[in-house]
């Protein structure tokens, strides 16, 4: 009996002792797996106070520091890709990268990349000449920046920054294509130039208004664009006009 039961306790054993073994392996893919979109955040000190750290690109990546001491607090890179274009807004890094991806990491302390957006068909255009370095491809439409525009020849496509929501998309006129380095601001809306290969289209049509809402025309019926359940009440929604009054 006894060897029997020997026998018994080696065959049990012998799955314990495999199971042990491959822990360590396991463990070990786990932390290799690769970082969505190969992103790498590393935080550099621990914020103290209130104090908004500045931005800047450096090389291959987006590095927030403290402005009173230059330490650096975090830095955020991503494989194959640099920053272009870097645009700080209140609470957020915005950042346009070579290959036609927008992110969006906290600015305080670099504690997460909030999400993470494709530009379809821009990074070509992006390496070629015609993008100044892409010079106005990245545009607040509100002074809080709570909404983004991102211009490119084809389109203009507006994201809500506290989530990356694609809220609305102008494509541009047939036979047109968008200029954003031609992009100015005036008052509360961002005029994008428009220019058309054909001389007997109107200046008016080359030129295009939009904010937050939209393109800006008469009696225009934009969507509105806060958080689910926060629509502010003084602006009328295309649902808003579409549900049947209230009996």
């Amino acid at each position: 009996m006894r060897p029997a039961s020997a026998r018994r306790r080696s065959r049990l054993a012998l799955p314990v002792a495999l199971g042990l073994l491959a822990l360590p392996l396991i463990t070990a893919a786990h932390h290799s797996r690769p970082a969505p979109y190969g992103d790498h955040v590393t935080v550099h000190a621990r914020v103290d106070g209130d104090m908004v750290p500045e931005l800047r690109t450096t090389g291959r990546s987006v590095q927030a520091y403290d402005p009173a001491t230059g330490r650096a607090r975090w830095t955020y890179s991503r494989e194959g890709a640099r920053p272009l274009v870097l645009l700080p807004v209140p609470g957020h890094a915005v950042a346009l990268w070579s290959d036609g991806l927008v992110t969006d990491t906290a600015r305080a302390d670099g504690s997460n990349v909030r999400w993470h957006r494709a530009i379809p068909g821009s990074a070509p255009w992006l390496r070629s000449p015609a993008a100044r370095g892409a010079a106005g491809v990245l545009q607040p439409l509100d002074p809080r920046g709570r909404m983004l525009a991102v211009v490119t020849p084809q389109r203009i496509a507006a994201y809500r920054s506290a989530d990356g929501d694609l809220r609305w998309v102008l494509p541009a006129r047939g036979g047109c294509a968008f200029e954003p380095a031609r992009a100015v601001r005036h008052r509360g809306a961002l005029m994008v130039a428009q220019p058309c290969g054909d001389a007997a289209t109107p200046w008016t049509s080359q030129l295009i208004a939009v904010d937050g809402l939209g393109r800006i025309v008469p009696r225009r019926t934009p969507l509105g664009n806060e958080l689910p359940g926060g629509a502010p009440g003084d602006v009328p929604t295309r649902a808003e006009k579409e549900l049947a009054a209230p009996r």
